[in-house]
Order: structure tokens, then sequence, then C-alpha cells
């Protein structure tokens, strides 16, 4: 067997639907395919899924997403209802933006160093 390359990254959600609306409006992540509030994918390779669709006993995951800047991801991060927890520079390798959504989860923007 070899691994060919990463599918996707999976949230187990317990709204799915409501935390679409994060996903989506926070960092504009565009809908590549839904099964009702069952599992939602975002053509950015992650995707929400029910308890009932997660692998058994799944907890979550952190999941980085590369962006060209953070001032904006801010705003629109707290309007939707997460909490930005931390910012990070890297130096030479760049800056990391922590935050967390509705649910609790964990999620970092990586930008790279100019």
């Amino acid at each position: 067997m070899e691994v060919k390359r990463l599918q996707n990254v999976y949230l187990v959600a317990q709204r799915p639907g409501e935390l679409n609306a994060f996903y989506e409006s926070a960092l504009g992540l565009k809908l590549k395919f839904r099964d009702g509030d069952r599992w939602i994918q975002y053509g950015a390779g992650m995707a929400l899924a029910c308890p009932e669709e997660a692998a058994p006993a799944t907890s979550g995951a952190v999941l980085v997403f590369e962006v060209d800047e953070f001032d904006s991801a801010k705003e629109r991060i707290t309007a939707a209802g997460g909490a930005v927890l931390a910012e990070r520079d890297m130096g030479s390798h760049g800056a990391v933006l922590s935050l967390r959504d509705p649910e609790g989860n964990i999620v970092q923007l990586f930008k790279r160093a100019a």
C-alpha cells in the first residue's frame, strides 16, 4: 500500500448545519458537496460530519488553512461567533493565527513570510 495524498480532513460536529455558517462566513470556504446536516464537504479538502457519519470514537482535529493575511480574517471570525485565541510569528517561516470555532474546535490560519 502507498499513500497517494491527503483526501480530506473532517471535524465531528454536534450541529454541522450551524457550524457550516461559521466556516462559510468566517473563512469563506466554498461548499463542494452536502448531504443535509450529515456531511458537509468544502473544496478546501475539509468537511463537517455529524457523529453518526464519523469513525467510531473520533475526537477533534486541528485544521490548518493557508491564507494571505490575518486582518480581515480576525473580524470575520469574531463576527461569525468564533474566537481569536493567539497569533504567533515564526520569523522567516511565517505566522499562525489560532482560533476556536463556535463548537470549540481549534483551527489555525497559516500565512507565509513575505
